[in-house]
């Protein structure tokens, strides 16, 4: 029941207090957002003033924008990557933040194949939080009745190594999971999990998910929502359900558990779990029999009442799967993070996927936005970045941020649109990472490294006398786990002496041994990316793809074969062309170790 209306919020009736606090502070943030940015600055600058960093530009205890401004620089990770080596190796000194650096969060973005290190401090977790605290209360104003049932969240760690300095290097999500704050959580009635704590800290991803996913079916009536942090992490669940269901209906039969799983802590946990029900083993047997898996999300939990994904940017290519197999479900898309720092929240989650805007929290860091026109092809000058609360509707800016952990006016690479504001906090879509080709999971390919791959890969052709003539690609999630396609046109000169299937077979593995760790952490630890395809299509199928963009307005002076291509007639046009396929053989080599 929401609560009267002394506590009501401009945002709508708060379910409980506790929301009312929450929305109260989301409101004052927003109402304040160019006050909050300027304390938020003068906090970071004042704190970290006597940094190498900030000493080395002679900043001097200067905290006003404009002189910030003025002397600091805009930079990429390439640029930070001696001052975060140093602290990987060790250095303890206040290289970028007065802080200790208490571990380094490892972004899906990549610098060199590997992923890049974000160093981050102890009290960041706090604030992270502090914006998690918020979905919830946001979420109750169009959901009611969250608290009379549970959530079905496929949550996963990810290897963690540490640094030549000793420090924990491991994905954001790993570091939040492992943190006091999720295990030791407070009882929230409206933020209750079917899965326990110990099938999601379990490092083996098939044990976790299939525990997860047996809770799930223990508690089918108390589901009110399913969530992964990607679209692509919730099909892969509903595809492991579709290989897996037998075993799972037999344990549930038996009141048994699989003998793979070998956890001990996850299986002292089922244990308390595991009983035998025939009549729930018997229903997910009949239900998953059947050929026709279309709304098999709410015929198996039928109170279900939305998905909470990430449907923006790269994962939109899911929508139409979940679409299928939840019967249409609101997919909610709650906030908006990275590895850098968490940025701001949905404050209208149920609305379409295409229409998802976030608005921006002005409490995390000190945000600035340097102007992108998606017409061109050159970047805006570093010079002309803008303020959070001046930005304009309409427009597209690059995400340029400056945290208490010692990143300053670090450009992030995310491309956002303004849609509006709420209050005096701009609201924005997510358009794109920059410079990012193709995404099946959290990998991240850019055009550089494709083409690495495809030279790489090519060397195999050469003792037959073949060569790429040219290629493109495409991030083909119609198959569960997604794959890369890679479509080339080779210049055979010597028919008698064409590469065979097994040779063009090792083309494919050597481009993924190209690729970054992310992608190979997918392919090898997370089974979240099947094995690279490349297509061989027939000689003057690029020629028919230039007259195609001529013949729908392009220039022929200024056409360069898109290295990515995701328009359907494109599509069809290169599949029609296909003379063979040829897969990736095995896994490529991965471990968590970086190189060095």
């Amino acid at each position: 029941m929401a609560v009267d209306s002394v506590l009501s919020s401009p945002l709508g009736p708060p379910a409980c207090e506790k929301d009312a606090k929450a929305l109260q502070f989301i409101e004052e943030m927003t109402r304040n957002a160019d006050a909050v940015q300027q304390r938020i600055l003068d906090e970071i600058l004042t704190r970290n003033s006597q940094t190498e960093y900030l000493k080395r530009f002679k900043l001097d205890g200067v905290t006003d924008r404009e002189t910030f401004k003025s002397i600091i620089p805009v930079v990429t990770y390439e640029d930070l990557q001696p001052e975060i080596q140093r602290i990987a190796n060790g250095d303890r000194s206040p290289i970028l933040s007065a802080h200790p650096i208490s571990e380094f969060l490892t972004s899906s973005g990549t610098s060199a194949g590997e992923r890049k290190l974000m160093p981050t401090i102890k009290e960041e977790l706090d604030r992270r939080q502090l914006l998690y605290s918020l979905l919830m209360p946001v979420m109750n104003l169009y959901v009611p009745g969250l608290d009379k049932g549970k959530g079905l969240y496929f949550l996963f760690i990810k290897s963690e190594t540490k640094t030549p300095g000793g420090l924990l290097a491991r994905p954001v999500l790993t570091s939040y999971y492992k943190s006091e704050h999720f295990k030791s959580r407070p009882h929230d009635p409206y933020n209750v999990y079917t899965s326990p704590n110990e099938t999601i800290l379990c490092s083996d991803s098939f044990q976790s998910m299939y525990t997860q996913m047996l809770c799930g079916l223990y508690e089918r009536e108390q589901v009110l929502r399913l969530g992964a942090v990607f679209a692509s992490g919730l099909v892969r669940a509903i595809r492991f359900l579709q290989l897996h269901w037998e075993q799972l209906a037999h344990d549930i039969r038996t009141g048994t558990l699989n003998p793979q799983i070998t956890n001990p802590s996850v299986c002292e946990r089922m244990g308390k779990i595991m009983k035998s029900n025939e009549e729930l083993a018997d229903f997910v047997a009949n239900e998953c029999c059947k050929e026709n898996w279309e709304g098999i999300i709410t015929r198996i939990w039928p109170k279900t009442k939305y998905l909470d994904v990430i449907v923006t940017g790269a994962m939109a290519q899911y929508i139409p799967t979940l679409d299928y197999y939840s019967g249409g479900l609101p997919k909610a898309c709650t906030m908006y993070a990275a590895s850098e720092c968490y940025f701001g929240l949905n404050l209208n989650p149920m609305c379409k996927p295409s229409e998802v805007s976030y608005t921006i929290m002005p409490n995390m860091g000190y945000f600035e936005f340097l102007p992108h026109d998606p017409t061109s092809s050159t970047t805006s000058s570093p010079t002309n970045l803008v303020d959070l609360v001046d930005v304009e509707v309409g427009k597209e800016y690059e995400l340029v941020i400056t945290t208490y952990a010692g990143l300053y006016r670090y450009r992030v690479g995310d491309i956002l649109r303004v849609t509006g504001f709420h209050n005096s906090a701009p609201q924005f879509h997510f358009v794109r990472r920059k410079n990012v080709l193709l995404s099946i999971d959290s990998d991240k390919t850019d055009e550089a490294e494709l083409q690495r791959a495809v030279e790489n890969a090519s060397k195999l052709l050469r003792e037959f006398n073949t060569s790429v003539v040219e290629y493109t690609s495409y991030a083909d999630t119609k198959t569960i786990p997604g794959h890369y396609v890679i479509y080339w046109e080779l210049l055979m000169k010597d028919l008698n002496n064409s590469p065979s299937d097994e040779v063009l077979n090792q083309c494919c593995l050597a481009m993924e041994e190209s690729l970054n760790t992310v992608y190979r952490q997918g392919r090898v630890a997370c089974n979240s990316i099947g094995p690279l395809e490349i297509r061989l299509v027939k000689n003057g199928t690029f020629e028919e793809l230039m007259d195609y963009a001529i013949s729908r307005g392009a220039s022929i002076n200024q056409y360069k074969v898109p290295r990515c291509v995701n328009f359907a007639p494109i599509l069809e046009l290169l599949d029609s062309r296909v003379m063979s396929r040829h897969f990736s053989p095995s896994l490529p080599q991965w471990t968590p170790e970086r190189r060095r």
